[in-house]
């Protein structure tokens, strides 16, 4: 598999978001410029249990953190991502994943050119399915593109490939899906998310990444190094951190500590 480092900037992310709201059309939306995560205002409550923990202690400690949480049926998921991926020039819209378009909220389904919902650690690596639990656990359920989510299927990610079709800057090839610059750190948070959340010690499989891929059913996914290298070349954003406080505050009422702290995966991992 080739491998290319590509280092680039982010644009505005309402711009073109407001396009689709004039016009009418779907259109691709970047993501919004990075902020500064709101760690301080929960480290003192929600996080005490494991500031100034390393390694297996912290992993240990978040994986209790958040595993206090309210779960979702499948069914219900569809409303929660019409809220938690909202395109914030549109309220009408929520924004896919992948190919960053600006897409109605009611155009989600299964027919070409809908949205449907993407299992970010794909349902098949630990065989949970579309059970409640990690198989409706929205810190990694996205919205994106009934055709681009074939595509990505259930691939392991890396870098390289051919172009995606329907979804400039994404590229996959027969065992890998690279994402689009602007969500490589989204990717790679969701990820590790669901390793600390699920350790097999709640009738799931053991979540774990590793530095392979075609991990097929096995329950682990990587490829953790290129993991790591977009958490740090792509930090969280605004559209990101406020996805995480409405899961905190309207869902789940759990949160991904990789948005709040990007600085634990090199801590854990």
């Amino acid at each position: 598999m080739s491998s290319r480092r590509r280092f680039y900037a982010r644009p505005l992310f309402a711009t073109a978001a407001s396009i689709a709201v004039l016009t009418g059309v779907a259109t691709t939306a970047p993501a919004a410029t990075p902020t500064t995560p709101p760690a301080a205002a929960v480290d003192d409550t929600y996080y005490q249990g494991a500031l100034g923990k390393t390694g297996a202690a912290l992993k240990s400690s978040l994986h209790t953190i958040i595993s206090d949480q309210t779960t979702l049926s499948y069914s219900q998921v569809w409303d929660a991502l019409k809220a938690t991926d909202e395109d914030p020039a549109n309220s009408s819209n929520v924004i896919l994943l992948y190919t960053g378009r600006s897409q109605s909220k009611t155009e989600n389904g299964g027919n070409t050119g809908d949205w449907n919902r993407e299992h970010v650690w794909a349902k098949s690596h630990g065989d949970f399915g579309t059970s409640t639990g990690p198989g409706t656990d929205i810190h990694h359920l996205r919205p994106e593109d009934v055709q681009v989510n074939s595509t990505r299927g259930n691939k392991d990610f890396d870098n390289g490939g051919g172009t995606v079709s329907g979804a400039p800057g994404n590229y996959t090839d027969s065992d890998s899906f690279e994402p689009r610059d602007a969500v490589k750190g989204d990717v790679a948070r969701m990820i590790l998310y669901m390793a600390v959340r699920y350790e097999g010690n709640d009738a799931f499989a053991d979540l774990e990444p590793n530095d392979r891929v075609s991990n097929g059913s096995a329950p682990y996914i990587g490829r953790l190094s290129v993991l790591k290298q977009w958490n740090q070349e792509d930090p969280p954003d605004s559209f990101e951190q406020n996805r995480n406080e409405v899961i905190f505050d309207r869902y789940q009422h759990n949160r991904n500590p990789f948005i709040d702290h990007p600085e634990w995966v090199e801590a854990i991992w």
